[in-house]
């Protein structure tokens, strides 16, 4: 056995004649005493855990198929909550990517599963031989957690995230209420249709439309991947094509370019929802070029990560959460300035 009787007896508070009748069922114990005698075996073996990861490094991979501006939101949100988890010596490498293909991702994982990693926190799109990389990095005892977008038939441990629906539902309900009650088209901007999250909230988007607010028509506006340049060849060419779209709802990024798409061709944009508070937002916002973000605690979601990965090889106690949303709030220009700016100092 890994602890004595004594250390058992002393952790629960109870006897050791106690502890020795309930291990080794040699008379009646009081229920309640069981169960206080398995927490205490549960407790001594997460200090056991906890005292043998103190002593070393603790390696985790962030991998990440996304633009730069929410890459640094991602990287500062995990800097920063690394001292919440002392005496854990948690040590990031990043692998971001702006534009990559799948064989590049697979050569990324195979190499977290080559390098010792304790646990990958992994955003990319949803493809069966990414799935199947997340099983094989499972295989080999390496813990696996989506953020922003997740992998749901793959093996990983927990999504953590926005619940995306919700998040395009808020924005059809929003749009459709600040616009005429009139037929007209809206367009929706979606980074890559390869990312479930971008779809899921494309697919709240519309449907909410379709039920409670059927006189606006979606025309969808895809592959500009939130980056600048082929975000602005894209809304310019569907603006050209669709002379009545006063409104957008980004779901991916890249809304500088969306703006200065409208700006060149002297198109009103009335309502402009998007995503994520990161700095060219922040200015959007402030200038007023954009409506409302839909934002998530990134802070809290980088802390649900550590703690899902320590948790699954005992480090911390509790039962993993293998689904958890993002506390969401809707940002305005008007109070932007009660957001706290991000800080990797946390």
């Amino acid at each position: 056995m890994k602890f004595s009787i004594k250390q058992i007896a002393a952790q629960a508070g109870v006897s050791k004649a106690t502890v020795d009748r309930a291990l080794h069922q040699r008379g009646k114990v009081h229920q309640q005493t069981l169960r206080r005698i398995e927490q205490a075996l549960q407790d001594l073996e997460s200090q056991h855990h906890n005292s043998l990861a103190s002593g070393r490094t603790l390696p985790i991979d962030v991998v990440m198929h996304t633009p730069e501006r929410f890459s640094r939101l991602v990287t500062e949100a995990l800097c920063s909550q690394l001292g919440s988890f002392a005496p854990f010596r948690i040590q990031l490498r990043f692998h971001i990517f702006e534009q990559a293909n799948t064989d590049e991702l697979l050569q990324v994982l195979e190499r977290c599963r080559n390098q010792g990693s304790y646990g990958v926190i992994l955003k990319v799109s949803d493809e069966q031989l990414l799935n199947d990389s997340v099983g094989l990095l499972q295989q080999q005892g390496i813990p696996v957690v989506t953020i922003v977008t997740d992998l749901p038939q793959s093996r990983r441990i927990g999504y953590i995230g926005m619940d995306n629906r919700a998040a395009g539902r808020t924005a059809a309900y929003l749009l459709a209420r600040w616009l005429p009650q009139q037929p007209q088209c809206v367009a929706v901007v979606i980074g890559s249709q390869g990312f479930r999250g971008e779809e899921e909230r494309e697919s709240g988007f519309r449907q909410w439309l379709r039920e409670r607010a059927a006189h606006l028509s979606v025309v969808d506006i895809s592959g500009g991947m939130g980056v600048h340049a082929p975000t602005l060849q894209r809304v310019t060419e569907t603006l050209l094509r669709y002379p009545d779209i006063h409104a957008v709802y980004s779901v991916g990024g890249g809304n500088s370019a969306i703006v200065e798409a409208f700006s060149r061709q002297q198109r009103r944009l009335a309502v402009f929802i998007g995503h994520d508070l990161d700095h060219e937002n922040r200015q959007l916002l402030a200038q007023e070029r954009i409506d409302a973000v839909i934002d998530h605690d990134l802070q809290r979601d980088a802390r649900s990560a550590f703690q899902t990965i320590l948790q699954y090889h005992g480090f911390l106690p509790g039962s993993i959460v293998t689904h958890e949303f993002s506390r969401v709030s809707v940002v305005t220009p008007f109070n932007l300035a009660m957001v706290d700016e991000p800080s990797v100092n946390g």
